[in-house]
């Protein structure tokens, strides 16, 4: 897609975002916070979830005394009201914060601008995209869910191929749009051998396809759905905390898919942009994010899903394939299912 050439007032909007976000003078945080007071609030769009989000801002604006206007909606919704934007030329977004997904085809657009923080020295390596455009703020882990009423821990399969025995006869469920998960466990064996697996599974055993990790979550809770193959760590963790007969466990290597931020090239509100991109990565942020059962990126935050090999999900390498991905998931999976 080409978006339209950009007029004067906008290059030179591009060029002031670009002079603050590359910034790394040792006055860095008491110029953004002069400029952010300024400005007085910045936009946000993001498909992390309500609650998440409220605590985030709340805790950003306690601090700064900087307003933080947010809309949400899933990562696909924010990636195409973004890019109609920029179609029209009304540049309204700040900072982004939502699947890889959805940023790497903006990264593409030329709508990102890096930023020079310091907190990136914090991250860990893996949740810098290559390019620098945007950066991981917490990892969606993969886990496998389990109701603890209805499954005995030590009957868990210990690997998918494990899934062909008889006793998963009309237990197993999984999420209807993770093909991108898909496409890295059928690629750990081998496309030929993984896709044979997963036909050879759904053909045996079968498979409840549900749209939505919170609702499937909420199912496996429920004992609709005893196994769930593709659960957030975090909604598990939640859910087991609140009481709820579910577990979880990993099918080794873990997989997981990045949650990423990043800021508008255009941004409107750029020193507010700045200064609340780097809340996201630093210790404030990322200790909040840990306290409500996220996988965060920070080096110095441990978390009970990333104890053994973690694999994040390319989704450079994914979205040049999405179709066939998409397609394959469709035909193995979803539409036998149905």
């Amino acid at each position: 897609m080409l978006l339209p050439l950009l007029a004067p007032c906008a290059l030179a909007q591009i060029s002031g975002v670009a002079e603050i976000a590359n910034y790394q003078g040792a006055d860095r945080e008491q110029r953004l916070i002069e400029g952010a007071k300024r400005e007085k609030e910045l936009t946000f769009y993001s498909s992390i979830p309500p609650d998440d989000i409220s605590a985030l801002v709340s805790a950003f604006d306690k601090k700064y005394g900087v307003k933080v206007k947010v809309w949400r909606a899933d990562s696909e919704g924010f990636l195409q009201r973004i890019l109609g934007e920029a179609r029209a030329r009304r540049f309204e977004v700040d900072v982004m914060a939502g699947s890889s997904s959805a940023l790497e085809p903006l990264y593409r657009e030329n709508l990102l601008q890096e930023v020079k923080s310091p907190n990136l020295a914090g991250v860990i390596p893996q949740a810098i995209a290559p390019h620098r455009q945007w950066v991981a703020v917490y990892l969606s882990t993969f886990v496998q869910a389990y109701n603890t009423d209805l499954i005995r821990k030590e009957s868990l399969p210990k690997t998918y191929y494990d899934l062909l025995r008889p006793q998963w006869k009309d237990k197993l469920g999984i999420e209807a749009e993770d093909f991108d998960w898909f496409a890295q466990v059928v690629m750990d064996f081998g496309e030929t051998q993984g896709l044979r697996l997963f036909r050879d599974i759904v053909a045996s055993n079968g498979m409840s396809v549900r749209k939505g990790h919170s609702l499937l979550t909420n199912l496996v809770a429920a004992g609709e759905v005893p196994l769930a193959l593709t659960v957030y760590g975090f909604l598990a963790e939640q859910a087991k905390t609140r009481g709820a007969p579910l577990d979880w466990f990993v099918i080794p290597p873990a997989i997981a898919r990045s949650t990423g931020e990043a800021l508008a090239r255009n941004a409107p509100h750029p020193n507010a942009a700045v200064l609340f991109f780097d809340f996201l990565i630093g210790d404030e942020g990322q200790h909040i994010l840990a306290k409500r059962q996220f996988v965060t990126v920070s080096r110095s935050i441990e978390s009970p899903f990333n104890q053994g090999p973690l694999q994040l999900i390319d989704s450079a390498a994914i979205l040049d394939h999405a179709r066939k991905w998409q397609e394959l998931y469709q035909k193995t999976v979803v539409a036998p299912s149905r």
